[in-house]
């Protein structure tokens, strides 16, 4: 595999500079074999590429080189002729296995909007914007969903463990997507409940991650369009998570408002997202997502944390604290005072 490097570059040279150009190589052999399901055509049994190529209905002879490409990459074996998974393609990039990671097809969206990101720099904004109500067809939204979801289930909870969950009866989770966050808030504490305020074609994917955990008596559902709708009222906690990086500062600052608005009195309005420091440099993580949403919206950014304090401020908000996650984001915590 390419080898990998992060951070502030130590020991540049051409070769490692080249080695890092060539990562995308691996990201896309990869993908591909993920968008035409290689890795599940495969299986648990060793085939030959062309009964792989006729499983996926591609040319035989193309097959054939990415599927030796993949195993120069360590994503799969061959021998005598034949190809099979590894251990853990096997386990993680096959269908139907249960921890298959489906959300992995967002990535093939998110590979046609960073390739992009060279006319985007130049214009100063997305040059393939979706609109937000329809995306880019049930088959985006469904991968984009099943992405955040994937990614959420391991951070929900301990994001959650983080705060301090005394008194709070009802939970407006704002821009909830598949639900997992208001699962978590059900879960860490009995007494309470939850409602999901999102756009109404995500609802509908919603309702189907809620009835799945048999979670519908405590979890309701709300759609709507947080940039022009009122938010629905009398809240302990206003959650929002991941969705202050797809808004202008100018949306920010409204739908803090519309927050506090719906806050009981000594309820709280929760951020979590990349935070970053005055230079915008750090988190890394955070530096390279400005630009996913540069290439994938039309005015999303990541904000620092003295324009996220502002921006509650200017809404109402005291007592405003941060708090780190494991997981590379922050939490900010601002509280409507009785």
């Amino acid at each position: 595999m390419a080898k990998r490097t992060s951070g502030k570059k130590s020991n540049l040279s051409p070769s490692a500079i080249m080695d890092s150009v060539y990562v995308f190589r691996e990201a896309r052999v990869l993908l591909t074999a993920f968008e035409l399901d290689l890795f599940t055509h495969l299986g648990d049994e060793w085939k030959s590429s062309e009964e792989a190529a006729q499983l996926a209905q591609t040319n035989p002879r193309a097959t054939d080189r990415l599927l030796n490409a993949i195993c120069a990459s360590g994503f799969l074996v061959k021998k005598k002729g034949k190809f099979s998974n590894t251990p853990l393609t096997s386990r993680f990039l096959v269908k139907g296995k249960p921890d298959y990671l489906g959300g992995l097809m967002h990535q093939v969206s998110l590979w046609n909007t960073w390739s992009t990101l060279t006319d985007a720099v130049r214009k100063g904004s997305s040059v393939v914007v979706h609109d937000p109500v329809v995306g880019s067809g049930v088959n985006w939204l469904e991968a984009f969903i099943a992405a955040m979801h994937m990614r959420a289930t391991r951070q929900a909870p301990a994001i959650v463990k983080l705060i301090n969950l005394k008194g709070v009866k009802r939970v407006l989770d704002v821009g909830g997507g598949s639900g997992v966050f208001s699962m978590a808030f059900v879960r860490a504490r009995k007494g309470i409940t939850a409602v999901i305020f999102d756009l109404p074609n995500v609802i509908n994917l919603t309702k189907g991650y809620i009835d799945a955990e048999n979670l519908g008596s405590l979890i309701s559902v709300v759609g709507g369009d947080y940039t022009v709708d009122p938010l629905v009222n009398g809240f302990d906690l206003v959650f929002m998570s991941a969705i202050i990086h797809s808004n202008s500062p100018e949306i920010n600052k409204q739908l803090f408002r519309k927050a506090f608005e719906v806050l009981n009195p000594d309820g709280r309005l929760l951020v979590v997202d990349y935070i970053m420091n005055d230079d915008r440099t750090s988190p890394a993580a955070g530096a390279y997502f400005s630009l996913n949403m540069l290439v994938g919206t039309r005015e999303g950014d990541t904000f620092t944390e003295s324009e996220v304090r502002s921006w509650m401020e200017e809404a109402g908000f005291k007592k405003i604290s941060k708090t780190k996650t494991q997981f590379g984001t922050e939490l900010l915590t601002g509280m409507k005072k009785s």
